[in-house]
């Protein structure tokens, strides 16, 4: 069970929705309809997607709609997610980002009134059971998450340092070790390092024993890596959101691999583990 601090988490998300509402405040209509990586979902649909989140989160009911079949939708969670969508579709923007300040104003006067206590109480979570303040983080994520799927679409980049993105990096650094053995198969006995530049920078360390990863502080013996992967903090985001595939990022010069490459190439391509 992950322990987080409550007051760092509001704050967080806090930061994380007013950083939304003043990107979207100086947008276009043509901005707001534009496509973004994250698939199906314009500009719109992504801060209708996090205003149904939060809504959920209120209590509120599920609009009772039929979105029919979407190719981008996977599972229940994603039909979920698009019944607060399409009910938004026909709205106009300015009443869409009208909504967003209501919604998270709410939802965070509830986070506010809440002790460290509940914080550490057990909640369901997207990653399974663990505390409601895991929960929390995985929201601060989503949220940017999704504030750099409208940055990318806008042509707006922005907002890659600062405590909403290190407490992001803390829960993707939860599932690199999953992404690196189990998904991207890397060998048994591999040291990987994953080095993380620019703005936040930070290296992750993961040893690799029975297709289980470890995060480690140090590898076993003081040993050097056997395999580095070396990208931007935003980019691994993008990678593990699953907005940019491997190949892609590799062949465009924002990765780089050092040591056995074609275990490297494997990882590399299993680092998207979002759906």
């Amino acid at each position: 069970m992950v322990t987080v601090n409550r007051e760092s988490a509001v704050a967080a998300l806090a930061d994380a929705w007013g950083a939304i509402t003043e990107l979207c405040a100086a947008l276009s209509a043509s901005e707001w309809a534009a496509p973004t990586d994250c698939p199906g979902w314009s500009v719109q649909d992504n801060v209708s997607h996090i205003i149904g989140t939060e809504r959920m989160l209120l209590g509120d009911p599920a609009p009772e709609i039929d979105v029919g079949d979407v190719p981008h939708v996977h599972n229940e969670i994603g039909r979920m997610n698009e019944l607060w969508i399409a009910e938004r579709r026909p709205w106009a923007p300015e009443r869409v980002l009208e909504e967003f300040g209501e919604v998270t104003a709410a939802r965070l006067a509830v986070l506010a009134a809440m002790t460290q206590a509940d914080f550490d109480a057990e909640s369901w979570t997207p990653a399974g059971t663990d505390t409601y303040g895991r929960f929390m983080r995985i929201r601060t994520l989503d949220s940017w998450v999704h504030e750099q799927d409208i940055r990318g679409a806008v042509g707006r980049p922005g907002h890659v340092s600062g405590p909403v993105v290190e407490m992001a990096l803390d829960e993707f650094a939860f599932a690199v070790g999953f992404a690196v053995a189990k998904l991207g198969r890397a060998p048994d006995g591999a040291r990987v390092l994953i080095e993380l530049t620019g703005p936040a920078a930070r290296s992750w360390r993961v040893q690799v024993a029975e297709r289980r990863g470890r995060l480690v502080e140090s590898f076993d013996g003081g040993a050097g890596p056997t395999i580095t992967v070396r990208t931007s903090a935003h980019t691994y985001t993008r990678l593990a959101g699953g907005r940019i595939a491997g190949d892609a990022a590799l062949s465009g010069g924002l990765v780089s691999l050092d040591g056995d490459v074609e275990a490297a190439e494997r990882i590399l391509a299993g680092l998207g583990y979002m759906p």
